[in-house]
């Protein structure tokens, strides 16, 4: 009689306010601007003027979006002369973005 394996043990549920935390982060990343500033950022630093241009939007309206994702502790910034540069400080952005990748970019 031949032997079947096991099925892997389902991974342990995290705890509600651990997924309290996770929906926080998930709100605050759920804007098409902030999904393409993330993009950017993920390849290198830039400046506020960067990111701005390429979400065709004010830069005071893309300094809004860096600071909310700032305060949220994604981000983090470093001054310049009179230029902010911004840089991913959360290391799970890239997985995040990677399976929004997957999932909605342009099929091979």
């Amino acid at each position: 009689m031949a032997r079947t394996a096991a099925a892997p043990a389902p991974p342990a549920l995290l705890p509600l306010d651990a997924l309290a935390d996770a929906a926080e982060c998930l709100r605050t990343l759920a804007h098409p601007h902030r999904l393409r500033m993330v993009q950017m950022l993920l390849q290198a630093q830039h400046t506020v003027g960067d990111l701005a241009r390429a979400c065709d939007i004010p830069s005071h309206m893309a300094s809004e979006h860096l600071r909310l994702m700032k305060d949220r502790g994604l981000l983090a910034s470093r001054k310049d002369g009179r230029e902010v540069f911004y840089r991913i400080k959360e290391k799970g952005l890239a997985s995040i973005m990677k399976c929004v990748h997957k999932r909605f970019g342009t099929p091979d």
